[in-house]
């Protein structure tokens, strides 16, 4: 691997946090001094992490306080508790303070020639990127935003099944780090208590006969806070399950998993993990709802087949639906 590079170090506002996640209060004119700027600087840049959702409390007698715990994420931390195979092949590792997305940052490199098992972090995300065009929102520390690259010298028609085997990979670095009680639900949601704890973006690329390419986007709810209320479907944090683990910790188990089962994906395909994921599959046996375009049907979920696409039962018959064709959302 190259050496794991932190772009953006140099931030007011990484620096400031930083500086707050060390001490449980701090002075203004104790922030000016250290960072060498006036104390109306640092009320500025408090305004403007508040304002991306960081929760910062001020008081006269106290100075400025962290409102929860806050771990900044360290490029060299993550590289470190990588296993040495792991560190060994990844193609490199950055970490942005501020990006649009890491899945665009990531893409953006591909024809640069980049190498096969990049990784890309960021703390912030301008234009964070769900499925179908919906956007995802996540507060500075309130969870992991992360891109792994890989190269298959096969036909694309091989990663059918891509999204479901990334989930697999979400909720094993969860399970090592002591997060349990999760589901996934088709095609690419990490859920917990019928909310969504978590989702995947995949962008494929390349020829369709080969070689091709993909680049996994991972998101996960650590401490959302007040961002909660501006989700527009149920969400859920780890919080809310259990004490939410190291950041830079939980980024270097996924980084492994994600690595580990590609490894067996681009190998077997996804028949490979097919019941890997029946066993954490929370729509199957339950009532659906599939839209396509206007039309919306119900259907009960009847699991997935070889390929990962989802097998429902409608009034006329079973079908297996695509990912990239319909929306499923659960019902009671």
């Amino acid at each position: 691997m190259t050496a794991p590079q932190s772009r953006g170090d140099a931030c007011p506002q990484r620096e400031l946090l930083a500086l707050l996640a060390a001490q449980p209060a701090v002075s203004g004119s104790a922030l000016a001094a250290r960072l060498g700027v006036s104390r109306a600087a640092v009320w500025k840049q408090i305004e403007q992490l508040r304002a991306a959702g960081v929760a910062v409390s001020a008081s006269n007698a106290d100075g400025y306080r962290l409102d929860a715990p806050f771990e900044l994420l360290d490029a060299d931390a993550i590289a470190a508790a990588l296993p040495a195979v792991t560190r060994r092949r990844l193609g490199g590792l950055d970490l942005h303070w501020r990006i649009d997305s890491t899945n665009s940052a990531l893409s953006r490199r591909i024809a640069g020639g980049l190498p096969d098992r990049s990784v890309c972090l960021a703390e912030l995300q301008s234009a964070g990127r769900g499925r179908r065009g919906r956007s995802w929102q996540m507060p500075p520390g309130g969870g992991l935003a992360l891109s792994y690259y890989r190269v298959c010298e096969g036909a694309m028609a091989r990663l059918a099944g891509l999204s479901l085997v990334a989930g697999l990979a979400a909720l094993e670095a969860l399970h090592d780090c002591g997060v349990d009680g999760l589901g996934l639900k088709w095609p690419n949601d990490l859920f917990a208590r019928d909310a969504k704890l978590g989702g995947i973006l995949v962008d494929l690329g390349g020829e369709a006969l080969g070689p091709c390419h993909a680049v996994i986007g991972i998101g996960i709810n650590l401490r959302l806070g007040e961002a909660a209320a501006a989700i527009d479907q149920p969400a859920i944090d780890v919080a809310a399950l259990a004490a939410p683990p190291s950041r830079n910790r939980l980024a270097a188990r996924l980084i492994t998993a994600l690595d580990d089962k590609l490894d067996g994906f681009l190998r077997e395909g996804f028949a490979g993990f097919a019941d890997e994921f029946a066993r954490h599959d929370m729509l199957r046996g339950r009532m659906v709802e599939i839209e396509r375009g206007s039309r919306r049907e119900d259907a009960r979920a009847l699991g997935v087949d070889a390929r990962g696409a989802l097998r429902v039962r409608l009034a006329d018959g079973e079908q297996s639906i695509d990912s990239g064709e319909v929306s499923v959302r659960s019902r009671a």
